[in-house]
Formats: structure tokens, sequence, C-alpha cells
């Protein structure tokens, strides 16, 4: 998530924004995310290579911005369970894929036979930039994510859909589903953002990223160095060297403005979720309201799950000794035939 360690300045520049590749065309492109990636270890350990994955980038528009939405899954199948991937306040939806070894959850869920989709927020990473970063706030994410699922429905032809978010994700994915619980299948928290992660003044509409910024939330020793024995230096490099390509010099700052506020202030209601949900989390992050984590069944429908990964942070699904248990407490989740029967009736 990485929040207000940095200050935050006005401007939109993303020179290292791959421009070729965005959504401005008619048709689906080839998404060729992973060509672009650091490759920097050959070891692919049980991961799913590029050449038995389609990727396609998928038009989409909304409010006259070009939105970056991106389809993932095993080349020459056609998924019958399709999950969309929110990302967080400061950088996009790269983060999901890393290209190193099997820490991608992309290409794990794929693997399973999902159609993976990813979005960037307007302002975001390979989506359009925007004039004013107030603009995409929390309530302006949730209108992004509805078209992004309009349009995964139109091109599967299914009724609903599975949503992750993670960080701030988890507060545009929630409003997303108390508003369109008819489009959604099973609802996933990542890293929920219950409640105001504590009160600061975020003055500029766009924040500066830097290199060392993009490092704020993995796992330190005593020292300050990062703990190697929780953060792989690959996938250091790769996180860094992604954001810096990807994201650029700046994102919006709607969202940090949302989530800078009092911890008395709830941020997500999870007594208007209708959908089964997950709520998945490390049980040292900096960001999370344990109290409400913890208590969190109390409000959520029938066929809810509470994970807390003992050691893990805010990035466990990208720390070494966490990001298996990660993905199979995830797929045990979405894979609950019962609890679909469930939401469905």
């Amino acid at each position: 998530m990485i929040l207000p360690v940095i200050s935050v300045h006005a401007g939109s520049d993303k020179t290292d924004k791959t421009s070729d590749d965005s959504v401005n065309a008619g048709t689906d492109k080839t998404d060729n995310r992973s060509d672009d990636s650091i490759h920097t270890d050959t070891d692919k350990t049980e991961t799913v290579s590029d050449d038995v994955l389609s990727r396609a980038v998928v038009p989409l528009e909304r409010n006259g911005i070009d939105l970056y939405l991106t389809r993932t899954m095993l080349s020459g199948t056609e998924p019958q369970k399709q999950i969309l991937l929110i990302h967080g306040v400061t950088y996009s939806s790269h983060e999901f894929d890393i290209d190193y070894q099997d820490y991608s959850l992309v290409r794990k869920l794929a693997q399973e036979g999902y159609g993976v989709w990813l979005l960037d927020i307007a302002g975001f990473g390979q989506s359009e930039e925007v004039k004013d970063g107030f603009m995409p706030d929390s309530d302006y994410a949730v209108e992004d994510i509805h078209a992004a699922v309009e349009k995964i429905i139109l091109e599967t032809g299914q009724e609903k859909i599975d949503v992750l978010g993670w960080s701030w994700g988890t507060v545009t994915v929630s409003r997303f589903a108390v508003k369109y619980p008819e489009l959604i299948n099973r609802l996933v928290l990542y890293a929920p953002i219950l409640t105001g992660i504590g009160e600061y003044t975020v003055t500029e509409p766009f924040h500066h990223n830097t290199w060392d910024h993009a490092t704020d939330d993995f796992q330190r020793n005593e020292d300050g160095s990062i703990n190697e024995e929780i953060t792989d230096p690959v996938i250091r490099e790769w996180w860094c060297s992604s954001c810096r390509h990807y994201d650029g010099e700046s994102s919006p700052n709607g969202g940090r403005r949302d989530v800078c506020v009092d911890s008395s202030v709830d941020l997500i209601d999870l007594s208007k979720i209708r959908t089964p949900t997950l709520v998945i989390c490390g049980d040292q992050d900096p960001y999370l309201n344990y109290d409400k984590v913890n208590a969190c069944l109390d409000s959520l429908p029938e066929g809810s799950s509470l994970e807390v990964i003992p050691g893990g942070a805010h990035m466990v699904f990208v720390e070494k000794p966490f990001y298996h248990d990660f993905q199979d407490r995830l797929l045990d989740f979405l894979n609950d035939d019962a609890g679909a029967m469930d939401n469905a009736a």
C-alpha cells in the first residue's frame, strides 16, 4: 500500500509508462507485459510458461478515458470461471503477475482454470492519464470496476464473476459488491483497509513515486534492511523495476486521500455485503485494524471465511515463506462449491 512516508507532488508524468500497448485500438491485442518484465533468473519452478498462456488486452473506455484491461488464460481453453484482480493505491495491476518462479498469482489462477482479468484504474499504470489526480477516488474506481465487470460478462457470457481487491482495492471492490451484488459470485478482500489508517492531509493530486518508496512494504530487519529470508532479492528487483516501468513517476492521490483519515472512520461496511467473502491477510500488516479484521465474520454473510497467515505482512502474497499458503487458502475458498451454491440460492 505504501502510504504517506513520501511527500506528494502535482503532475502526471509517466515517462516510463508503456504507451504502445495501451488500450486505444478497437480489437484485442496480445499483452506483452511479461516481455517487458525483469528476467533476472531462469528458474521457473512449477510455474506456467508463457507458451501455454493466452494473453490479450481488451479495449475498454469509461468517462472518455481508455482503461487497461487484460485477460490471461490457458491457451486453447474457454474458462468457465472468471476472476478480476484490483490493485491498491499507488502501483497498478502488474504486481499480480510476477514473472519469477511460481510467484505469479495470475499464472497460478490461470493454471487452475480461471480466466484472469487485470484492470488499471483510470490514471494508474497503463490506463490513460488523468488531469486531476483526486478524480479517481474510491467511488470513482467503483465505476471503473463496474465497467470492467460488465465487459467481462459480455466477453464470456457468464452472469457473475469473482473479484479480488488488495489494500485500497478492498475499499473499491467492497463498495462495488454492495452496489452491484448481482454481478459478483465471490469476493476476496486481501489486506482489507476496513478503517482509516491515520489522519494525514493529502494536499497534492499526484503522488511522487520512487524506487525506495516501492520497497516500503517489504518486511525489514532490525537494522532497517529488507529481510531476505522473507523477500527474495529477485522479487525486490522485479517489483521495483516493474513499478518504475508501468507506473512511472506519479500516481493519482484520490484513493490515498480517502484512506488517510482517522482510524475511527469506517471505509468498508461489511454488514452491507451480501456476497460470500474471504478476508485474507498476514498478522504483521501495519495498515490493518485487527480488532475489526478478527470480528469480520460477525458482519459478513454465510459462506464467508477469515484467513490470517502467521508471520505475513502487507505483501504476504509474494513473501517467500508464505505465498504458497496464500495461494492455497485463496483457491480453497474460490473452489468451495458449497459456498457457491449458497450464493446462487
